[in-house]
Parts: structure tokens; sequence; C-alpha cells
């Protein structure tokens, strides 16, 4: 895989929410990535561990998790290509949750000694992943607001409609009414805090309902319009404007 396809989403994605300059995109693209393949369903990095590297999701999708001692477990994000989702493992050397593929996927693992040399050397790239950092942490802000907050039929809607617009800017296409949503029932569950049988029911009803159809690892939209009322989606906690 060529150095310009292994960061290509990474580049699109903070290009769009700050703005790089030229000398910013350059520093990125000299950075040394080791691409492996994981198989779906594997630990990327535990709970527990010190990881020397971050990971950067090149092709795929990961969660962050947490299990408790009983054995339960809570899906805290869905992370998507152009997406380091263990940066803040520079700076907290022990990791406080997992880092779980969900489907087959290439990632790309970039030394924490690379990365600090780079954040030192180019201070706007180090604002850009203090951004990029930041929005991470709205979007935990939302989900707290969406498990805790809203019935579970919006909650998987709404959860639907973020995936689908941060997909939008790593593809660098409009809004699909057709994308991909790899979760199973058990992990939708463990996503929106509900139990599989729930969530099955759930699914079944938004199809009958005509607003979208959740099935064989894809979302797709039957009416726009039903499924914006319904989740009562406002992207500003997105921040995919360098202004807002």
């Amino acid at each position: 895989m060529d150095r310009e396809t292994v960061l290509a989403s990474l580049l699109r994605r903070l290009n769009t929410v700050s703005k790089l300059e030229p000398g910013d995109v350059d520093a990125i693209r000299s950075l040394p990535v080791a691409v492996r393949h994981w198989e779906g369903g594997r630990a990327i990095v535990s709970e527990g561990e010190r990881p020397k590297e971050c990971c950067l999701i090149i092709e795929g999708f990961c969660i962050r998790s947490k299990t408790t001692v009983r054995g339960g477990r809570q899906i805290l994000s869905i992370h998507i290509p152009g997406e380091v989702p263990d940066l803040q493992s520079l700076h907290l050397h022990q990791m406080d949750h997992d880092l779980i593929t969900l489907a087959p996927s290439t990632l790309g693992f970039i030394s924490h000694a690379s990365l600090r040399a780079l954040t030192y050397a180019q201070p706007s790239v180090t604002e850009a992943l203090w951004r990029d950092t930041l929005i991470d942490a709205a979007i935990f802000r939302e989900w707290i607001v969406n498990v805790g907050q809203r019935p579970a039929p919006a909650r998987l809607v709404h959860v639907l409609l973020e995936l689908r617009q941060r997909l939008s800017i790593v593809s660098a296409s409009p809004e699909a009414a057709d994308f991909e949503f790899p979760l199973t029932q058990e992990q939708i569950g463990e996503a929106l805090g509900i139990t599989p049988v729930h969530a099955n029911r759930i699914i079944k009803q938004l199809r009958q309902d005509g607003i979208v159809d959740v099935s064989r690892g894809r979302a797709r939209v039957l009416d726009e319009t039903k499924l914006t009322e319904l989740a009562q989606f406002d992207d500003r906690y997105l921040h995919q404007e360098p202004s807002v």
C-alpha cells in the first residue's frame, strides 16, 4: 500500500476540520507508518497496556469499549478510516479502555517517538491534533446524552446519522443513503445500553415504519425526513468547520 493511500483519509479529515498548511501536510506525509492487517474482533490495544505507538485506521472500523467485572461491555465510540483513536496514549501512558477492530481492517502504526518529534517541529500540527482530541471529547459528550436521555429508537438513528456524516468527510462524497454500519445486533445493544433482543425489535420497527433498514453490515435510509425528525440530529458537536 503506497504512502499516499495510507495517509489520505487522515489528511482529508484533518484538513477539513483544521485547514492544514502545505508544510504540515508534508510533515505528516513523512511520518514512518507500519501497515498491518487485523482481523475483525481483535484487540489492537487493551485496558492496562502501555502502548509505544498510536494506531491510524486506514481501512475498516474500530470501537472503544470498557468491560465490567461481571462481563458487561459498553461500546464508547465507533472509529472510521482517517482517525487515530488512541492518540491520548501519547500522554496517558496506560490504557483505561480497549480498542478493538469491528471488521477486518488495515491499520497503520506510528511510534510515539515519531509523533512527538512531529508535534515539537510543527506547532500547527500539534494544534490540529489537539482540536481533533477536543472533537473526540465532544462526541463522547453527545454519546452520554444519547444513551442517557433519548428513547432507544432515537439513539440508534442518531448514531447512524453521526456515522454517516463522519464517513462523508473521509470519503469526500455527499452523505449517502446507503453506507457501512458493521455492528451486530449485540454490538448495537452494547453501544445503546439496551439488550440484543431490544435492539432487534427497534431495527424491525424502524424498517416497518419505512425509516431505515439496518442489515448485513449496512444501513439504508428509507425516508430522510422521518429519519431526521426521529433523531433530532444537530451536527454542531462534530465541529467539521474550522470556524466552529
